[in-house]
């Protein structure tokens, strides 16, 4: 049962990427999930059914910008110490691409799992980058430096 209704919220998450932290931290217990994940599964559940109206959204514009933006959970995991970074991707006003997943390294700062999240955020925004060009849809630009070193710091 608790794999089933974690199955069906990552399926989900493809129209409420808002969850998906969250479902994932409870996928990683499938094998021995205990009361507590089956709790936390539940309220996520009654989370969902207050909050119908949210989700993603798509709107007729003509600002192409494409923008990122990420963020790490340090060391999170208790067990291995590794960080899971975050990220959510915009093309215009739309969100087009997100992300929440384990790092495969172990960082031994905050500042060094900002770097690897920015890393895994720039390989993304490139990758959209490319898959626009394809569209005959070019972005000038994928990153700002002047406010990079700022966010970080």
């Amino acid at each position: 049962m608790y794999r089933g209704m974690v199955g069906s919220l990552l399926y989900l998450t493809v129209s409420r990427p808002d969850i998906m932290f969250s479902i994932c931290v409870c996928a990683r217990f499938q094998v021995r999930h205990k009361e507590v994940h089956l709790q936390v599964i539940k309220r996520i559940l009654r989370y969902l059914k207050g909050t119908p109206n949210l989700g993603i959204s798509f709107y007729r514009s003509q600002n192409f910008s494409l923008l990122g933006y990420c963020d790490v959970d340090y060391a999170e995991d208790k067990w291995e110490r590794k960080s899971t970074s975050g990220g959510c991707y915009f093309l215009g006003r739309c969100l087009v691409s997100w992300t929440s997943k384990r790092q495969s390294t172990i960082t031994l700062s905050t500042c060094e799992a900002e770097y690897v999240a920015s890393g895994q955020c720039l390989t993304q925004l490139l990758w959209i980058k490319h898959q626009l060009e394809d569209y005959d849809i070019y972005e000038s630009s994928i990153c700002d430096t002047l406010t990079t070193p700022i966010h970080i710091a």
